[in-house]
């Protein structure tokens, strides 16, 4: 760059290519046969992420970790939500969770539910991330069955797999799947705002059940 004249018009080509890339349309993405539980519940969806991570820990004390970790445990948890909620002081819940209750307890006492807990393998909580008012109960059968235009829905599991003698493989995936164009536009914007921090608490995640699944002091 020359000049500052040039610098700004960068700028502003970059704001403009930004904004298009945030409001690009996604593509649906469908499960060939349901493997898991998250199949059952999310078997179409337009965005989604996933992490996973060996545990040198049997499958029974790794799912026990996960129902555990509390948000102190996981780095750097409590400054992305911080930033997430802009400071904000709000009730207990997943963006505001303390240091003594396991971190899924107070998710789904917060906008989360039990989609399906089948011990020692499979975990899944859900949440509506976008509706419209009044919207239809949060029930797992709100996720089974075609709603109104407006909803965006995300599922979220933790799916624990052996991996040899006393090892295992912990995964986490996140799918949101939104069943009209306007609210689908409305979650990309969010989804592609959040998405690098959201990776990272995952992985973050994934790393505290480790920690806590091969701690000798763990139950």
């Amino acid at each position: 760059m020359t000049s500052r004249s040039q610098g700004l018009w960068i700028v502003g080509i970059g704001a403009v290519l930004a904004v298009i890339a945030a409001s690009a349309p996604a593509s649906e993405i469908r499960t060939g046969a349901v493997q898991t539980r998250l199949d059952e519940f999310v078997p179409v969806w337009q965005f989604n992420e996933r992490h996973s991570i060996k545990v040198a820990a049997s499958p029974e004390r790794v799912f026990d970790a996960v129902r555990r970790v509390r948000a102190n445990e996981i780095t750097l948890f409590r400054t992305l939500t911080w930033i997430r909620r802009g400071g904000r002081k709000l009730p207990e819940s997943i963006l505001n969770a303390g240091d003594t209750t396991p971190l899924l307890d107070v998710a789904t006492r917060g906008g989360f539910i039990y989609l399906a807990d089948a011990a020692p393998r499979e975990l899944v909580v859900g949440t509506m991330v976008v509706a419209p008012r009044p919207r239809v109960p949060l029930t797992p059968q709100a996720f089974k069955t075609p709603l109104p235009p407006g909803y965006a829905l995300a599922a979220m599991n933790f799916l624990v797999k052996p991996a040899g003698p006393n090892a295992s493989i912990v995964s986490t995936e996140t799918r949101v799947f939104a069943n009209d164009p306007q609210s689908r536009r409305r979650f990309a914007r969010y989804w592609r705002l959040i998405y690098p921090g959201s990776a990272l608490i995952r992985r973050m995640w994934l790393r505290a059940i480790r920690k806590r699944a091969t701690s000798p002091s763990a139950p």
